[in-house]
């Protein structure tokens, strides 16, 4: 059975703790879309029209910092060659030596106290409050007057060493030592391991999913780090099918401005989410009709329980 589809130079110095305050992230078309749309917020909008900047403040209006990018893995995917971590549900966080930021370069609001003795070179990580906990660590993070207290749930999980050179192993295995030397509560380097095989691939796969996480990470052992979006990362996360009402239509924005931005959905036990991706330009101009079923696929439950990143697939002729 196949598997699903699913620089600069380091400162010498540290810099005192940003002062800028950010913005809270807007609500979104709904609790389903809310995460991917605080995180484009963090992504690209928290920067110098998102923040109010104090006297001397580091600037958040820079680039975004050299990430690497990961694509869906492919069906059948042999692990040979990779090394393999569970995919957190977090905010992508860079620190550069000196502040932490978004991916989009914006600066992230933490406490002095969770940067405090962060090292005088680069990291590459995610901020992570757990599985099932991306609400909470939402809430701590877009807070413009960050709370020392939210944040001590919340840990810098870091998974390589950017300005590092040779292939990721090596990397992974300088991060390993770095994080031990430092020993700080928020830091955590995040375990990379082999995997022998498919099918044992496939089994941690389910048991990380069963046990409330969201995936796998697969990283090429002898990639060098290069920015961008190509195949030395790996991403692997099951989708699930179910059926909703079409209960509305809301508008869209952007290049969707006068058509159909997101689908209303329903639930049977009547609770309700939108849906915005997986539609083509052809159901933006004539969307599905409210009152049909539809089809959606998602990536498991939120903590509310309701569906996390929902696509739209296709329209049911059938009723409830």
């Amino acid at each position: 059975m196949g598997l699903p589809s699913s620089s600069s130079r380091p400162c010498k110095r540290r810099a005192p703790p940003a002062a800028e305050v950010d913005r809270p992230a807007p609500a979104g078309l709904g609790a389903c879309v809310g995460r991917r749309r605080f995180l484009h917020l963090a992504a690209g909008a928290v920067g110098a029209a998102a923040c109010c900047p104090a006297a001397g403040a580091v600037s958040a209006g820079t680039a975004a910092p050299p990430l690497l990018l990961a694509r869906e893995a492919p069906a059948g995917l042999d692990p040979a060659g990779y090394l393999v971590s569970e995919k957190l549900d977090g905010i992508r966080a860079y620190w550069d030596g000196r502040v932490l930021r978004f991916r989009g370069g914006g600066l992230v609001q933490a406490p002095p106290s969770f940067t405090r003795g962060l090292p005088a070179q680069p990291l590459d990580g995610e901020l992570w409050a757990g599985r099932g906990r991306f609400e909470a660590l939402a809430a701590a993070v877009r807070d413009a007057r960050p709370d020392a207290v939210a944040w001590r749930a919340v840990g810098y999980h870091v998974f390589d060493l950017p300005e590092a050179g040779g292939g990721f192993e090596a990397r992974a295995a300088r991060l390993q030592r770095l994080v031990g030397r430092l020993a700080l509560p928020q830091l955590v380097a995040v375990a990379q391991r082999r995997v022998d095989d498919r099918a044992a691939l496939r089994r941690w796969l389910d048991e990380v999913v069963a046990a409330g996480g969201e995936g796998l990470m697969l990283h090429r052992a002898d990639a060098s780090r290069r920015p961008g979006r190509h195949e030395a990362l790996l991403k692997l996360k099951p989708s699930q099918d179910a059926e909703a009402l079409v209960v509305g239509h809301l508008p869209g924005r952007g290049r969707h401005e006068g058509r159909l931005g997101a689908l209303k959905l329903r639930l049977p036990d009547g609770r309700e989410f939108a849906a915005g991706s997986g539609l083509t330009d052809a159901e933006r101009a004539a969307p599905p009709p409210i009152g049909s079923t539809v089809t959606y696929r998602h990536r498991g439950l939120t903590a509310r329980g309701l569906p996390r990143f929902p696509s739209f697939v296709r329209v049911r002729e059938a009723a409830w």
